[in-house]
Formats: structure tokens, C-alpha cells, sequence
């Protein structure tokens, strides 16, 4: 069974954090869930990794500010910006020294602020990425699958109404109301098919997320943009995912990630949409394993470099003067 711990920040925020995996494991992977979501989200992936390398590689998610079983936050700090200044902190507390980051939508979005506002910090622990159904350009390809016009409009509202609820505090969406706009929710996250298992994780987790974190993130997640500092990041492993059905970061978004990172090996998958890891979960996990491949095997031949310099630096036994 995962451990739960907490993780407190500076400024007073818990952060519900769970880790499997012996702390000293050769690799950490930590996955980062999407806007309004929490940890749950990624369970099949949980279970794949768990089932794959066992105590080798240790795994670890976490709940947003905001969102699952963390606590609230004063709306000045609901940024993207003080999202990645809590992966930092997060991966100083639970991680090992090599980490492969693995982000969904406002998680990918972290780990690129993270890396813009920590670069020594994500140059000396970072070895490996997976962007799944994220962006690095803000709202900027966000259409809704709809006419310009109509994007406006919904855009309009969408706005208008995060003010209000970002003003909500810590109050939760009301179950009701969320029962009764699952048909939105549906239509919103997920493709062709999904699963009733799925929209109602979906739907619980939403329940869980304070108003303030709902409405208080989407100025900064409209304006983010951070392919410059994709482009900054050397010959990184990565992945980059997206369903050719996404209504908020459709392929575009994905295109341009890999056209910034240019080791990222990009994957569309036909009649999905955002949840990817529910919806696609061979795919995504076929993503992630060949990430920590690369990661695993590039980790091996350093350590057989470094061993063969420590048997010939033994073997160069000074002669006598």
C-alpha cells in the first residue's frame, strides 16, 4: 500500500503527497494531475509501474493546492507559477536524486514552470518527461471543437465566472450540481468513449477541489507560455501525448511541445479526448515504460563508465620515486 505523508509549505499549505517505493530506489517518477483533479487520476499507470519495476523505481503523486485531500491556499498563490515552486518543494521532500515527471494538463504545465523558475534545480534532478493532454501555450489553441465565435463567448463566461468562484474560498462544488452538469463534464474531458467508472472519479475529484482553486488558476493557466523554455532543455527523454478529440489542448498543443523539445516522441490517439490516462492507458503507459527505459538505460551505462574509471584509477599505483 502507497504511504501517505504531508508535505508543508512555506507558505502553510499541505499538500497530501503518497509514495510506494523504497526511498534510496534507483528512480523516482511523480506524477502530477490536471486542473480540478487529484492522485486518483492516475491509478492505472500507478498499477502498471508498480507492476513493472516493483521496489526498483519509487512513484509518487500529490494533490495540488487546492484540489483532493490538500489544503486551500490564499488566492494570490493560485499561479501556475507557485505550482511549480511546489514541485520543487515536494521533490526536495519525497524524491530521489533522478526523477522522471510525468504531467497531465495543469501538471504538464507545472513541470515547465518548474524547469523556468528552478532550471539548476530541474538540471540536476530531471531525467526524463512525459506531457500528457497539456500545453505550452496557454488558452492559445483552446477552441472547444466550436466556431470562433462561440469559443469567445464561452471563453467570456469561462472567465467571468472563475472571478466569482475563485472569490469562494474553500468551499466544494456542490454534489448536486455536479451530478447534474455530468453530461458537461463528459462532453468537456473525454472522447468517443467513456467508461462510468471513469466520470465518476472524474466527478468526484472535482468535488473535492475548493471554488478557489476551480476559478483561481485560470488567469495564469490562459497566459502561460513556455516553449522557449522547452527549447532550453537539451536532449531530455521524452513523450508527449494528446487525443485527436481534446476540446481544451488539442493536438496543436501537443505539436508545438515537440517541436520545441525535439527528443519528444509524440503520440495522437485517434477518438480520445483530454483523460488520456483513463481513456488511452496502454498508450499512455507505453509512453511513460519507454521514457524510463531510456532513463534506466542511460542510468546503467553511467554507472559502468564510472566503474570502469574507479578499477583503473585502483590499478595506477604510482611507481617508486
Amino acid at each position: 500500500m502507497p504511504e501517505q505523508v504531508e508535505v508543508r509549505l512555506p507558505d502553510d499549505v499541505r499538500l497530501h503527497v503518497e509514495t510506494s517505493g523504497p526511498a534510496d530506489a534507483e528512480l523516482t517518477v511523480l506524477l502530477l494531475h490536471g486542473w480540478t483533479l487529484d492522485g486518483r487520476a492516475w491509478h492505472r499507470q500507478l498499477a502498471e509501474l508498480r507492476e513493472r519495476y516493483g521496489d526498483r523505481v519509487r512513484v509518487v503523486t500529490y494533490d495540488a493546492r487546492g484540489h483532493g485531500r490538500s489544503s486551500c491556499m490564499a488566492l494570490r498563490t493560485a499561479t501556475v507559477e507557485q505550482l511549480g515552486d511546489d514541485l520543487a518543494a515536494v521533490l526536495d521532500a519525497v524524491a530521489t536524486d533522478r526523477v522522471v515527471l510525468v504531467g497531465h494538463s495543469l501538471g504538464g504545465m507545472t513541470i515547465m514552470e518548474y524547469a523556468h523558475r528552478h532550471r539548476e534545480h530541474f538540471a540536476a534532478r530531471v531525467a526524463g518527461l512525459v506531457f500528457v493532454s497539456t500545453t505550452a501555450e496557454g488558452h492559445t489553441h483552446t477552441a472547444y471543437g466550436l466556431s470562433p465565435r462561440i469559443t469567445r463567448l464561452i471563453r467570456l463566461a469561462e472567465t467571468t465566472g472563475a472571478g466569482v468562484l475563485a472569490r469562494c474560498g474553500a468551499w466544494r462544488p456542490p454534489r448536486a450540481l455536479l451530478r447534474a452538469i455530468r453530461p458537461s463534464i463528459r462532453w468537456v474531458l473525454f472522447g468517443d468513449r467513456c467508461e462510468p467508472t471513469d466520470i465518476r472519479l472524474v466527478t468526484s475529484a472535482v468535488a473535492r477541489a475548493s471554488l478557489r482553486s476551480i476559478g483561481g488558476f485560470r488567469a495564469s493557466v490562459g497566459t502561460q507560455h513556455r516553449l522557449d523554455t522547452l527549447a532550453e532543455l537539451g536532449r531530455l527523454p521524452a513523450a508527449a501525448l494528446v487525443g485527436d478529440r481534446d476540446r481544451l489542448t488539442p493536438p496543436p498543443c501537443a505539436r508545438s511541445i515537440a517541436a520545441a523539445l525535439p527528443t519528444t516522441e509524440l503520440t495522437v490517439c485517434p477518438g480520445a479526448g483530454h483523460m488520456l490516462m483513463m481513456e488511452r492507458p496502454d498508450e499512455v503507459n507505453s509512453a511513460l515504460l519507454g521514457v524510463l527505459g531510456q532513463v534506466l538505460a542511460a542510468g546503467r551505462s553511467r554507472a559502468r563508465r564510472a566503474g570502469a574509471r574507479r578499477r583503473r584509477a585502483g590499478h595506477a599505483v604510482p611507481s617508486p620515486g
